[in-house]
């Protein structure tokens, strides 16, 4: 019973150390994802510290791919050293990822704070001819997200560029895709986005955040369950001198 009990733990193992590889991968995807994301937001943060927990779980995805290739190794040899060097190591990651987990919180909880603070100064370098990164930024961010002005299109009334040009139209990123001919003039306000940027850029910015936290929370998961495995292998072999005899091709004496 407890021979088949310690292979079921090695089975599992082992598979686990591959999806550690997986893991990896996905997880430095995850982390580099948030870091493209923000290039194009990150004229509504003032924080930088925002980006932490992605710098933190592309760390954890490149030493994941270290641990599984330790675990595979000290799994197949049963190697108390690296059997016992493979659970530190995954205890220490999995410390690492409660930290991203609370870290996104954090930030998550931020964001709102941080865009209502920069949204107004962003849109008030707006130029009309992209010359600048926030120009750039909001043309951007009005396409993609499909909103016009801060609230709604209304607010750019009140910007610099709209007095200055003084032809009673908003930015063409303003336009619906599906509306052909659309000047942005005001005169035709349902050729408009009516949604503001501001909700929408945080609601962006919240979700980015929760796909960094969920993807530490299910791989923190995983890395649990291979902690489990590893002890279940490192308990069979202290307490049970026949079975270490046996994997070590020993005799009785």
């Amino acid at each position: 019973m407890g021979q088949c009990g310690i292979t079921s733990s090695k089975t599992v193992l082992v598979f686990l150390n591959l999806l550690f590889w997986a893991a990896a991968g996905i997880l430095c995807y995850v982390g580099a994802y948030v870091f493209i994301t923000y290039d194009d937001y990150d004229h509504f943060f003032e924080d930088v510290y925002t980006l932490i927990p992605a710098v933190i779980i592309i760390a954890v995805g490149a030493l994941l791919f270290i641990i599984g290739l330790i675990g595979c190794c000290a799994t197949v040899r049963e190697s108390y050293c690296g059997l016992t060097t493979f659970v530190v190591i995954l205890l220490l990651v999995f410390g690492t990822e409660v930290a991203v987990v609370v870290l996104g919180y954090v930030y998550r909880a931020k964001v709102e704070d941080e865009v209502n603070r920069s949204i107004k100064k962003v849109y008030d370098k707006y130029d009309g001819i992209n010359s600048n990164a926030q120009s750039r930024a909001i043309d951007y961010v009005q396409r993609q997200l499909h909103c016009c002005g801060i609230h709604n299109y209304s607010d750019w009334q009140y910007t610099h560029w709209y007095e200055e040009s003084k032809n009673n139209s908003v930015p063409i990123s303003c336009c619906k895709t599906n509306v052909g001919g659309c000047t942005g003039s005001l005169t035709h306000p349902e050729d408009l986005y009516q949604e503001g940027c501001e909700a929408l850029v945080v609601k962006k910015l919240k979700e980015i955040m929760m796909y960094v936290i969920w993807a530490a929370l299910t791989f923190a998961a995983i890395q649990m369950l291979g902690m489990l495995c590893a002890c279940v292998v490192l308990c069979r072999r202290r307490r049970d001198p026949a079975y270490e005899l046996l994997i070590t091709g020993g005799t009785f004496a």
